[in-house]
C-alpha cells in the first residue's frame, strides 16, 4: 500500500478533532448523481456569528475510459474555478490542472499539479502560476515497514527563496498512528491516533510553538452508538469541551449537532452550538 501524501499524514488524528464540528455553524450538504454519470455538490454555511452565509456548487464528470475527471465549481463570492485532472495514463501517476476566475474583480490563478504514487513513495508537485513568479510546491513521503518520513518545501521563483520547510516523521500500523511534525523550525506537533475497538477511535494532539512558554493539548474520540448514530468529544488545555452527536435518519440523510462548551467562562456564556444537514442521492 503507497504512503499518504504529506498533507494526509496525521489525517486520522485530526478527523478525530475536526469531523462532526460546526461550532457556530448552520450548515447544509447535498450530494447527487444523475443516470449519465454527472456528480452535483452543493451546500451553504452561515455563520451565526457574522451572519455571513457562503455557498459553492460543484459539477465533476469523469471520462473513464479516458481516465480524465472535469470539475467545476462557483460559489457566492463569485468565484470560478475549472480542474482538469488525467490519471491512469502511468500507474500510480496522476496530473491536473485548475484555474480560477473571478469575474468582478479580474482576479486570475492557475495552479499545476502532479502526483505519483507507489508502494514505498508519495511524490507531490505543484506549480502555482501568481504574478510576478510561479510558486513551487513540492512535496516527498517515504514508507517502509509501517514507518513514514516526509518533507515539504515552498519555493518563490521570483524571489529565488525558500518561503518554508516542513519535516514529518510517523508510524502507521492498523489500529495504531503515530505522527510528529517540525515546520519552519518554529512549530512543533505530534499526534496519536488509536482504533481501540471497532466503536471507538481515540486521539491526542500536542503542539508547541519556540519563544512560547505554553504548549497545547488535546484529547479527544469517537463512539459508534450503533450502524446509524455515533458521539464525538473532546477537551484542550484551555478548558474548551466540544461535543458531537450524529444520526442517519435514513439512507442518504444524515443530521449533526454539536456544542463547544468555554469551561473557563462557563458561567459568562459564549458557548457555540451547530447544526449540520447532510444530503446524499
Amino acid at each position: 500500500m503507497a504512503p499518504p501524501c504529506y498533507g494526509d499524514l496525521g489525517k486520522n488524528a485530526r478527523d478525530v478533532f475536526g469531523k462532526g464540528y460546526h461550532f457556530g455553524l448552520l450548515k447544509l450538504d447535498l450530494k447527487t448523481k444523475t443516470t449519465s454519470g454527472v456528480e452535483f455538490s452543493s451546500g451553504g454555511v452561515s455563520n451565526r456569528e457574522t451572519g455571513k452565509v457562503f455557498g459553492a456548487l460543484e459539477t465533476k464528470y469523469k471520462f473513464k475510459e479516458y481516465g480524465v475527471t472535469f470539475t467545476e465549481k462557483w460559489n457566492t463570492d463569485n468565484v470560478l474555478a475549472t480542474e482538469i485532472g488525467v490519471a491512469d495514463f502511468c500507474q500510480g501517476a496522476k496530473v491536473s490542472l485548475v484555474s480560477t476566475f473571478a469575474p468582478h474583480t479580474g482576479d486570475k490563478s492557475v495552479l499545476a499539479k502532479s502526483e505519483y504514487k507507489n508502494e514505498n513513495v508519495a511524490l507531490n508537485c505543484d506549480v502555482d502560476f501568481k504574478s510576478g513568479g510561479p510558486l513551487v510546491l513540492g512535496s516527498l513521503v517515504l514508507g517502509y515497514n509501517g514507518w513514514l518520513a516526509g518533507y515539504a518545501m515552498k519555493f518563490d521563483a521570483e524571489k529565488t527563496k525558500l518561503v518554508s520547510n516542513n519535516f514529518s516523521l510517523g508510524y502507521a500500523a492498523k489500529d495504531f498512528v503515530l505522527h510528529t511534525n517540525v515546520d519552519d523550525g518554529q512549530d512543533f506537533g505530534a499526534s496519536v491516533y488509536q482504533k481501540t475497538s471497532d466503536s471507538l477511535s481515540t486521539a491526542i494532539q500536542l503542539s508547541w510553538s519556540a519563544g512560547s512558554n505554553e504548549a497545547r493539548f488535546g484529547i479527544g474520540c469517537k463512539y459508534d452508538l450503533d450502524e446509524d448514530s455515533s458521539v464525538r468529544a473532546k477537551v484542550n488545555n484551555q478548558s474548551q469541551v466540544g461535543l458531537g452527536y450524529s444520526q442517519k435518519v435514513r439512507e442518504g440523510v444524515t443530521l449533526t449537532f454539536s456544542a463547544l462548551i468555554d469551561g473557563k467562562n462557563f458561567s459568562e456564556g459564549g458557548h457555540k452550538v451547530g447544526f449540520c444537514l447532510e444530503m446524499e442521492a
